[in-house]
């Protein structure tokens, strides 16, 4: 009986150990031991992604212009009115002019 009990134990915490070398726990602590090494990374990512995040919304604003200025092109009723007035508006900023 003992020794059913100790062969499981040894079973599970084989298992608990292999559990914690695959999820890189002992990295995980080693990082949190460094903590210029942690700033560091956390620097880095940072600015990575706001670098990501700048030129996404430049391509997105760059087709939502393309898309308007093909709008603005069809000579809606009403809607090309507002659509080139936001044209023109956001083509004077791009330029650095004030209104």
């Amino acid at each position: 009986m003992l020794q059913k009990s100790l062969t499981a134990l040894n079973k599970r915490m084989q298992h608990i150990a292999s559990e914690m070398e695959r999820t890189h726990i002992a990295e995980y602590v080693d990082l949190l031991n460094r903590p210029i090494s942690l700033i560091w990374r956390n620097l880095l990512s940072g600015v990575a992604r706001g670098v990501g995040i700048a030129i996404g919304f430049t391509f997105f604003a760059a087709t939502i212009l393309y898309v308007l200025q093909i709008l603005g092109a069809l000579n809606l009723p009403i809607i090309g009115d507002y659509i080139a007035d936001i044209v023109r508006i956001v083509q004077i900023q791009l330029e650095g002019k004030g209104y």
